[in-house]
């Protein structure tokens, strides 16, 4: 097992993580209800299948797509969603 990718991808997950909607919904669920076991064990058995998922797939892809072209595809898709994040809030009249 490669550690330093186990460390890295562990704290680049967690952070990337921390106060998304997928947390702010579980949040919102534990604080609805009184089960907060059954919270903790659907909202962490979707995240690792979400991720089992993600991995099984960028597996096969990289088999057939070289890794640096989905690397600039992932930036290019990156960019493109920043611009059209930017784009939508200015045209919306929110400021920053």
């Amino acid at each position: 097992m490669d550690f330093k990718m186990l460390l890295t991808t562990f704290g680049l997950i967690f952070l990337a993580e921390l106060g998304d909607k997928t947390q702010l919904a579980t949040f919102c669920f534990s604080a609805d209800c009184n089960s907060r076991t059954s919270v903790f064990l659907g909202s962490a058995g979707a995240l690792v299948l979400s991720s089992a998922i993600a991995v099984l797939f960028g597996a096969g892809v990289s088999r057939v797509i070289p890794v640096n072209y989905i690397r600039i595809g992932a930036g290019i898709f990156f960019v493109i969603v920043g611009i059209w994040t930017l784009y939508s809030s200015t045209r919306a009249g929110f400021s920053f």
